[in-house]
């Protein structure tokens, strides 16, 4: 494990071509908090981390980029939709995956337009990913049960056909793109994401020690869920007040 209290673009730049299985990194959403006056961010900075994440990533393997937008003058900003294409067509990686953040509640209510509910959620790889561990959590209804279709044909010593009823064995069904997470109630940092979100993402796109890497670290939530499940983790973070916070979660486990 490594955590590294400097600028993201510069620590990439130092790192080796395709040393790292899985960027789960969730960046500053169009300016919208200052971080104690440190954040440096726009576009053109964005273009050169996403050239950095595209390098530093193995073939075959994931990015995960957590982002919502803006609303500035009464428009949504769409930042993160040129982020995903700027990924996609400029950096030559599959957009493998659009999903959906869902949060239980709203934090900016509005008297004109429904309440925002939800971050994107974009799964970049490099190629077709090599690894996939779906999460099966969605139960299944219909377990124990006959199927009325599908049915097995079975062909007879007399090479005939006898149809063969199949029942449904499996308890858990893959879960769907949408994961509905409670917010994080961590009030050391005002936009850290819930660390179950962090999980399952690294349970999904990695396997034990693999080298994940989150280049806005915040405060540590991606690094306590990487070292959790086995796996090698370096952190860059900026700020220096967080990145001290992620040094005390290590050194209490929280």
């Amino acid at each position: 494990m490594r955590l590294i209290n400097w600028e993201a673009l510069e620590e990439m730049q130092k790192m080796e071509d395709g040393s790292v299985d899985l960027i789960l990194t969730s960046p500053p959403y169009d300016n919208l908090r200052t971080y104690n006056d440190t954040l440096n961010w726009n576009f053109g900075i964005f273009k050169d981390i996403a050239k950095e994440c595209n390098r530093v990533l193995k073939k075959w393997w994931v990015i995960v980029w957590v982002v919502w937008d803006a609303t500035i003058k009464w428009t949504e900003t769409w930042t993160s939709f040129r982020q995903a294409l700027y990924f996609k067509d400029e950096c030559w990686l599959n957009l493998h995956d659009t999903m959906i953040y869902k949060k239980h509640n709203f934090s900016n209510p509005s008297n004109n337009r429904y309440h925002q509910i939800f971050e994107y959620m974009f799964v970049f790889s490099k190629w077709k990913p090599k690894t996939f561990n779906p999460i099966k959590d969605r139960k299944n209804i219909e377990a124990g049960k006959i199927w009325s279709w599908g049915k097995n044909t079975i062909t007879q010593k007399d090479w005939s056909k006898k149809e063969r009823p199949r029942k449904i064995n499996t308890d858990y069904w893959m879960r769907y793109n949408i994961w509905r997470f409670i917010t994080s109630n961590f009030k050391l940092h005002p936009a850290i994401f819930p660390e179950k979100l962090a999980e399952d993402h690294i349970l999904s796109w990695s396997n034990e020690w693999d080298m994940v890497l989150d280049i806005f670290m915040w405060s540590w939530t991606t690094g306590k869920m990487a070292l959790k499940n086995n796996r090698d983790f370096i952190g860059v973070e900026l700020e220096e007040n967080y990145f001290n916070i992620a040094k005390e979660r290590i050194l209490w486990k929280q």
